[in-house]
């Protein structure tokens, strides 16, 4: 029973980081890039782990909000805004540059995640998973998520302005 509120006090923490790093951003410009990364990578981390976990691979035993399936705090609020630190960080960057620093990003991550996946109850992997698809997973979506902010800003620069 100890471990399992040690557990609840860690996601309650995680979740006050989370907060605080969001409230961090949206004090650098320009925001509607920042808001746009942030919801189009809760969107897709939240497809990724639904499909994860009613597939089998992935389980929340402990969970900060029992009506999800998913891990709230990661997909929602840590995963998005380390993705907008990493289109922050990556914004002048050359290809080489952007997946030098997404391994950079990327395999903090992953190896938080193996260890979490180790020492608690948090998150357990089921049949084949394993961290290396994890950083894979990871790495992919801050990718994606970097070239559509490429496409958005290219869009947004061709469209005419409005008075």
């Amino acid at each position: 029973m100890k471990k399992r509120k040690q557990e609840k006090l860690l996601l309650r923490v995680l979740f006050v980081i989370g907060i605080g790093s969001f409230l961090n951003l949206l004090r650098k410009p320009p925001l509607k890039d920042w808001l746009i990364i942030f919801l189009l990578k809760s969107y897709i981390a939240s497809i990724l782990d639904n499909l994860l976990v009613k597939k089998g691979y992935l389980t929340y035993p402990v969970k900060f909000l029992k009506t999800f399936d998913v891990s709230v705090i990661f997909s929602y609020l840590l995963f998005p805004v380390t993705c907008i630190y990493y289109n922050q960080v990556t914004r002048n960057s050359s290809i080489v540059g952007i997946l030098v620093k997404c391994l950079l990003f990327s395999l903090p991550i992953a190896i938080a995640e193996h260890w979490i996946e180790r020492k608690t109850n948090l998150i357990k992997y089921k049949k084949s998973w394993t961290s290396f698809y994890s950083l894979g997973s990871i790495a992919t979506t801050f990718l994606f998520v970097r070239f559509m902010i490429i496409l958005i800003r290219k869009a947004a620069i061709r469209q005419p302005a409005k008075n």
